[in-house]
């Protein structure tokens, strides 16, 4: 029989026992590795069972377990402690508390996705991670973030493989009241809430759930609630699923319903209201429009209210390619605005955001992440090589600036070092130096491991990863059909004797999962070698709706199917946070192939290198920055690069090919050869590295393990990269912020007048006419040059700009290269709004030397020169 109605049962604790409940309710039990050995030790089996989930662990426990665990005196103290600890966690000052009352005092933080951890499935990929982990950093450093994203019911798929290898998705319906979740409720017990009007008098209304993610509260919109109809129930119903109008509806009730849920909280729960709005990707831009629509409610113009939004508003982006991006049909926006969403603000405004009025654009589109852009006075990528690209990408909106102009910079991401490194490297650093040390502490005590204490650890981790590989091997033939008596061959799946490459991620094209297939007879040489064998661990879903990618997943299973190598590559389905966990720490080199650069980031290659995995990867994102030969390998490209620009040299079948041989050659002449040193088994499996005698471990395959650790353990914590976001981004942008809303805005108004002003007088702007003096017909390094220019300004006054000369080397198409800049001075005002400007610079290398002068608006509220995309060029 079905129930017609189905509901939680919470678990009531003996009081002694009672700070169980907390544990397990905040999600800092998921990096916290003190907390989850209490909860695995509390029931082993009842542990497992419940798939390491505390709530769900709580909720199957049964009265004469908690009544026996209240009478240990013992597992009293610890549980009393482990509660203490946790109340200390969360109430005492950290990093952030040190940095003074300029610091803001809350900021809010929006994503589509977060990857906190298995028990909460709202995340796809590298996205929801790195902003789970940008929350557990910020609750570690004591940076008073607040985030919103949507509670989806289904959560992303859930994936299997048919018989023939194509991938299968499910969507098993969540229930809330079992995952670590609290229901805001208002002072009367009812359900907060929040509603969007829509088209047809329709209205979309969303509860709102709270995770506590530490320090962290996080904020989850849901829109299963009555009194929706059935299509708005279902606008939340999975991550990135459906299109058109339904992603319309879910971004709209992620932006503009994530504002009026961050107002419900801060008059529930008495928080201050955010002194800074971070817009993780453009799906969370619609926070921008709410935000505007607040201003205008209370008597703001439009000028005005986008000053004041966009001056302590950051937006990251992460997408290297357009077609990465969320575009909708202009009147599609019309729509929905038309019904009431904002009703203050000018729905031509609104369009005008998203408008792609630069040439190459479609004006019949609306583009989130140029409305993310245009909707703060800050923007950064999220590597040194993608901010290259973004600035490249998006230069269409700063018409006349130089690429390397574009304000948009780039903090590098990072990853939670507590929630990715083994508890057996923690229990080493624990028994060697202290249990900080993995903690961005001491990286550097790496070096004083012994090479012999660092290869025990390392196959630790491989018979960890093999264990759990057989497991999942198992379960994953059983669904496709096959029966117990044919699965005995994957009792020797992998070897923890063997070299292990790892491979996860999202399989879009771009990433090139197949690319170690693409000569087949030479990967099985190296899967098979006598002496010196590799084995391979690969993971990763495909969009639902990408049927290319779901094609090269059913090619590589199908090659991981043959009986000659299946004991040497598995494709393991169902990628998540869990098998993560042990999938990082188990590979000792971890692969990765995208086209460059077309890799905003890629952080996987940095969970392997906190655990001692070497990196073997084209030079892109997060790599292109941190490969200094040492701490593993770059695969070289085919195509010539020079920064974010490729230059195509090849088809894509010739250059996969050449990159595809590159790649077999440093396994082959590096990767192996370092790995089982200059004494290599007799028989792999037999007698393997780990059963060498002293002195014949790999020395030098362990120096770059140290060095990896030492070096590459601090650059790639997220606590680096939220340090970076506070530094750069956080408080330049509460600084703009508490100045444009000072005295009752008065700096925001004078500086919306300013801008308008400027708008309206710049096509009276131009450089007349440009003298040298001081040039002579043999110039020399030393000499100075005189610049004068003659400007024109119309109506604007001449504290209204810069006025520049860019100076440097002259290439031979007369492009200036890395051009240093000069203020000029106004020298005389020549009347009817025309000035002279004049100053001095000088030369200082030899070779072809080159200058222009250039005409700029500033203002002391402005981020940046660019900021306004207005120049007048010589």
């Amino acid at each position: 029989m079905k129930a017609i109605r189905r509901f939680t049962v919470r678990t009531v604790l003996p009081d002694s026992i009672a700070p169980l409940s907390k544990l397990a309710s905040n999600l800092r039990w998921s990096w916290h590795e003190p907390t989850t050995r209490l909860f695995a030790d509390l029931d082993p089996a009842a542990w497992q069972a419940s798939g390491r989930d505390p709530v769900k662990f709580l909720g199957s426990v049964s009265r004469a377990s908690l009544e026996r665990m209240a009478s240990d005196a013992g597992l009293v103290e610890r549980i009393q402690a482990l509660g203490a600890d946790l109340d200390t966690y969360l109430d005492d000052p950290r990093w952030y508390q040190t940095l003074g009352d300029d610091a803001p005092r809350s900021i809010a933080y929006f994503s589509p996705e977060y990857g906190i951890s298995a028990v909460l499935p709202q995340y796809s990929g590298g996205l929801g991670i790195l902003a789970g982990d940008h929350l557990k950093a910020a609750s570690d450093l004591g940076v008073p973030l607040v985030a919103v994203g949507l509670l989806y019911q289904a959560g992303y798929f859930k994936q299997a493989l048919s018989r023939d290898g194509w991938q299968l998705e499910t969507y098993p319906v969540l229930d809330p009241n079992g995952l670590p979740l609290t229901l805001l409720r208002e002072e009367d017990g009812t359900p907060a809430r929040v509603s969007l009007p829509l088209p047809n008098n329709r209205r979309l209304s969303a509860q709102i759930w709270r995770a506590d993610v530490g320090r962290v509260p996080l904020l989850l919109l849901d829109s299963d609630v009555t009194g929706n109809d059935d299509a708005a129930r279902g606008i939340t119903d999975r991550l990135y699923g459906g299109g058109g109008d339904h992603r319309l509806q879910q971004e709209l009730l992620l932006g503009m319903g994530g504002i009026k849920a961050l107002r419900v909280h801060e008059r529930l729960s008495g928080s201050p209201a955010p002194e800074v709005f971070h817009t993780n990707e453009g799906h969370a831009g619609f926070l921008g429009v709410e935000r505007i629509r607040e201003l205008m409610d209370n008597g703001m113009g439009w000028e005005e209210a986008l000053t004041v939004s966009r001056s302590n508003t950051v937006f990251t982006t992460h997408t290297p390619v357009p077609a990465g991006i969320d575009r909708f049909d202009q009147a599609q926006i019309r729509h929905f605005f038309s019904a009431g969403l904002a009703q203050s603000v000018p729905t031509d405004k609104v369009l005008g955001l998203g408008a792609e009025t630069y040439s190459g654009g479609d004006p019949a589109k609306f583009n989130m992440a140029v409305m993310g852009l245009r909707l703060a006075q800050r923007a950064n990528g999220v590597a040194k090589l993608h901010g290259e690209v973004s600035r490249d990408m998006f230069s269409g909106l700063w018409p006349g600036f130089d690429v390397a102009e574009v304000p948009i910079t780039s903090v590098t991401n990072g990853v939670h070092v507590p929630s990715w490194v083994d508890p057996e490297l923690t229990k080493l650093a624990r028994e060697k130096f202290g249990v900080e040390t993995v903690h961005d502490r001491d990286w550097s005590r790496a070096y004083e491991i012994s090479d012999q204490d660092l290869w025990d650890l390392r196959r630790r981790l491989r018979s960890n990863l093999i264990t759990d590989v057989r497991r999942r091997v198992r379960s994953a033939w059983r669904k496709r059909g096959a029966t117990n008596p044919e699965l005995a061959w994957t009792e020797n799946v992998l070897d923890p004797d063997v070299l292990t490459i790892g491979f996860a991620r999202r399989v879009p094209t771009y990433k090139r999962l197949t690319l170690m297939l693409r000569d087949p007879v030479r990967l099985k040489a190296l899967l098979l070698h006598p002496t010196h064998p590799i084995q391979v661990v690969v993971a990763g879903k495909s969009h639902p709706a990408d049927e290319q990618g779901k094609r090269m997943i059913q090619d590589l299973v199908r090659f991981t199917d043959d009986p000659e190598v299946r004991h040497r590559i598995v494709f393991l389905p169902n990628y998540d946070i869990a098998m993560a966990r042990t999938l990082f720490p188990g590979c000792d080199v971890w692969l990765n192939n995208p086209l460059r650069p077309l890799e905003a980031s890629g952080t996987s290659g940095m969970k392997s290198a906190i655990n001692g995995g070497l990196n073997l990867s084209v030079l892109d994102g997060w790599w292109d920055e941190m490969f200094d030969g040492d701490n593993g390998w770059a695969i070289p490209s085919a195509n010539p690069t020079k920064g974010a620009y490729t230059r195509e040299m090849y088809d894509p079948d010739q250059r996969d090919d050449l990159e595809a041989s590159a790649l077999y050659d440093l396994l082959e002449n590096s990767v192996t050869p370092l790995f089982y040193g200059k004494e290599p088994p007799a028989s792999a499996g037999a007698a393997g590295p780990s059963d060498a005698p002293s002195g014949a471990l790999p020395s030098e395959w362990l120096e770059m393990v140290k060095h990896t650790l030492a070096d590459l353990g601090p650059a790639v914590s997220a606590n680096r990269m939220l340090r970076e976001y506070v530094n750069r981004l956080y408080r330049p942008a509460g600084q703009s912020g508490r100045a444009a809303s000072a005295d009752n805005f008065a700096a925001a108004k004078d500086l919306a007048a300013w801008i308008t002003r400027i708008r309206d007088g710049w096509s009276g702007v131009s450089v007349e006419r440009v003298d040298s003096i001081g040039i002579t017909d043999d110039p020399q390094i030393g000499d100075q040059l005189t610049v004068q220019a003659y400007v024109s300004l119309g109506s604007l006054r001449p504290e209204d700009v810069s006025v520049e000369v860019a100076y440097g080397k002259a290439l031979e198409n007369d492009q200036l290269s890395d051009p240093r800049t000069t203020e000029l001075d106004q020298a005389e005002d020549l009347g009817s709004g025309r000035h002279l400007f004049s100053g001095t610079i000088g030369i200082e290398h030899a070779g072809p030397f080159g200058y222009t002068v250039r005409v700029l608006p500033v203002h002391p509220g402005l981020a940046s020169k660019a900021e306004l995309g207005l120049v007048a060029n010589a």
